[in-house]
Parts: structure tokens; C-alpha cells; sequence
């Protein structure tokens, strides 16, 4: 994480959730792709990341919020 935000915790976390919520958007777009194929385990494996990343980026988010700066 860049230096500038290591004393301002809610940046930092804000950056992670930012981070967290790209990774929700590329899983969910990846998981049509493989609903033509007989790929259940691998379908089932991306919707249950997709759900843990929106819920990580959720919880993040709150945090950042509530964060105060490190003296």
C-alpha cells in the first residue's frame, strides 16, 4: 500500500474495498461465460466468491468509516 496512506487507516481501507469490489465485478463477469459448459463445481466455486467478496468489501467499507488516523 502507498506510504501516503499508511498513517490514515480509512484511506487505506477505503483503497481495499475499492480493490475487493473490482474483484466482485470480474468473478460475477466471468461466471456467465461457464454456464453453457457442464462446469457446476466451477460455477458454484465463483458465485460463492462473488458473494464472500461483495460481503469483504461491505465489512471494509464499514470499517473505513468508522477508522481513526494513527498518530
Amino acid at each position: 500500500m502507498a506510504s501516503h496512506l499508511a498513517g490514515n487507516p480509512s484511506a487505506m481501507l477505503a483503497v481495499i474495498a475499492d480493490h475487493l469490489e473490482r474483484y466482485h465485478e470480474q468473478i460475477g463477469d466471468m461466471v456467465p461465460h461457464y454456464q453453457h459448459d457442464d462446469q457446476g463445481d466451477m460455477i458454484n466455486a465463483l458465485v460463492e466468491a462473488e458473494r464472500s467478496l461483495r460481503t469483504a468489501a461491505r465489512l471494509v467499507r464499514k470499517a473505513s468509516k468508522t477508522a481513526t488516523p494513527r498518530h
